[in-house]
């Protein structure tokens, strides 16, 4: 089983059944980026209504119990994600609900400062705020994984301080390997190791370079090298693929609602659209080869099996145990 710490786009049943067969067994995806509270209630209720049409391909998972049955049934398992904490509206106690309704894991900030600290983005990064403090430990309690991907070095090692339970950077890579705003510092790196967490490798290619793209092989040499730096028991795989996405989906994320100005996200101006996924993943059944090329890169079956699923299984049974879930809407009867 091969687990993937963040994707984002449109998911249909095409996409479900495609990265079922290449052999993912659970997915974290995303939900939002700059939503409400309002809106994101209206995105996890659109999921659940694909849950229930799909309820053959894919379950919801709530715990790591149910991502390894969910597989065991030959499904895929996907927990619930936002790339930003817009949804709690600045409200402590929207914590719980979210968790309620069966959100798993939610990014402290996107690419802009916000009430709980800085971005990776901004020119100087204030650091987590005394509500960000308070957040964190809010998600602790209710068992949401504290994502630190876009969110600045300051505020992640911040983040790492106060955070009772194991943290992740679930789409991100090592600085020292890419330099880039969005890739985390050997520091932090080092920091997530003695919290007990997890940085999920991305390969989407303004991120990652096209040397690390270019064969599945070149990206497990940088997974071995991120292990170097981090330990066997802290790297995982979070490819931050996206799905059918389109001008308007990028100019969301970019811009959202605060600039009417440009904005590249982690692209340039010499590269400021959508950019091809790695050479080897331009198919979804691409992730296929991930196993075999950590085996080939010298990891052991031990090993190996840390980097696609166990260290992400610790860390979710840290997180959010192996208890029940929420009540999730009756699924349609499997013909």
């Amino acid at each position: 089983m091969l687990i993937d710490g963040l994707q984002c786009g449109h998911f249909d049943r095409a996409v479900l059944e495609q990265l079922n067969a290449a052999g993912v067994g659970c997915v974290t995806i995303t939900l939002g980026f700059w939503e409400g509270a309002i809106q994101a209630m209206e995105a996890v209720g659109r999921w659940r209504d694909l849950e229930r049409e799909n309820a053959d391909v894919m379950g919801i998972a709530y715990n790591a119990a149910q991502i390894e049955a969910i597989h065991k049934s030959g499904r895929i398992a996907v927990l619930l994600g936002f790339q930003n904490a817009t949804l709690f509206d600045s409200r402590i106690r929207f914590v719980e609900l979210f968790a309620d309704m069966g959100v798993r894991c939610v990014q402290l900030t996107y690419n802009n400062q916000n009430d709980y600290g800085g971005s990776c983005y901004e020119a100087e990064d204030s650091g987590l705020s005394r509500f960000g403090r308070e957040l964190v430990l809010e998600m602790n309690r209710a068992g949401i994984l504290v994502d630190l991907s876009h969110v600045g070095n300051r505020t992640t090692l911040d983040a790492v301080k106060y955070s009772k339970k194991p943290v992740a950077v679930t789409h991100a890579n090592a600085d020292s390997l890419f330099p880039h705003k969005r890739n985390k510092t050997d520091d932090v790196l080092r920091a997530l190791k003695d919290n007990g967490g997890v940085i999920g490798c991305a390969c989407y290619r303004n991120i990652t370079g096209d040397d690390y793209c270019s064969t599945v092989d070149r990206w497990c040499d940088m997974i071995k090298r991120t292990v170097d730096i981090a330990g066997i028991d802290h790297v995982a795989i979070g490819t931050d693929r996206s799905h059918h996405h389109g001008p308007r989906d990028y100019d969301w994320m970019r811009r959202g609602q605060w600039t009417r100005g440009i904005d590249y996200g982690a692209g340039s101006a010499a590269r400021p659209g959508k950019v091809p996924p790695a050479d080897w993943f331009q198919e979804l059944s691409g992730i296929g080869t991930v196993e075999p090329a950590l085996r080939r890169a010298g990891f052991s079956d031990a090993e190996a099996d840390k980097i696609a699923n166990g260290n992400w299984l610790r860390v979710y049974r840290a997180v959010f145990g192996d208890g029940a879930g929420p009540a999730t809407p009756k699924a349609k009867a499997i013909a």
